[in-house]
């Protein structure tokens, strides 16, 4: 199945699929996902419906892998600073200020899409949630190896629920778009000090 995935997606070279995925989010901050239609990715893109279908199967599928490769933040394969602190900084950091603004804004219309479509649901919890838990649970876990944070410690199991309601929250409640400054702060002021790790913000050697 894994083989046959593979298959499919190699007609498509990585440079034309970030294209696609482009011109997916394009339309979607034009018109949303309820308007949004392969004819109409087909004809943004110059490529075939039956191509698009057959590399992603659907809007659905289609949408959670745009919005996927479109988050650096998510992509943790490569982050290992030695300390947690670090690694979710380096997370932060992958998004500027202006990205962060415009995925709130997207993020939030898809979230009340999600709402009338369990396809939607489903992709973006297959696509993007799923993996970006066991990303989480990967630098989770390597802090826990190091001896910065305790195993049974109960914060562990919501860390990602934590940095997505600051995410989502900033707008919520504060009425300004998430920012690095924000996140970072909240890190150091919320997210590391439930998980038991000091940030250093009261010590001053020297």
């Amino acid at each position: 199945m894994t083989e046959t995935a593979t298959a499919r997606r190699s007609r498509i070279t990585p440079e034309r699929e970030a294209e696609l995925y482009e011109a997916v989010l394009d339309l979607l901050r034009e018109v949303g996902y309820d308007a949004l239609t392969m004819d109409a990715v087909a004809a943004r893109t110059r490529s075939s419906k039956a191509t698009l279908y057959r590399q992603w199967g659907g809007k659905a599928e289609l949408v959670a892998k745009a919005v996927r490769h479109n988050k650096p933040g998510s992509m943790l394969e490569g982050v290992d600073t030695g300390t947690l602190k670090g690694d979710l900084h380096a997370l932060t950091r992958r998004s500027d200020d202006c990205e962060m603004e415009q995925n709130s804004a997207l993020m939030r219309g898809l979230a009340m899409a999600m709402h009338a479509n369990p396809d939607l649901l489903k992709a973006f919890r297959e696509h993007l949630v799923e993996p970006e838990m066991v990303m989480f649970r990967a630098v989770l876990q390597r802090a826990i190896d190091r001896g910065e944070v305790r195993a049974d410690n109960p914060a562990i199991d919501y860390v990602v629920h934590m940095m997505i309601g600051a995410f989502a929250a900033r707008t919520l409640i504060d009425d300004q778009p998430p920012t690095q400054t924000f996140l970072l702060s909240y890190i150091d002021a919320v997210v590391l000090p439930a998980l038991g790790v000091h940030t250093g913000r009261t010590s001053s050697a020297g």
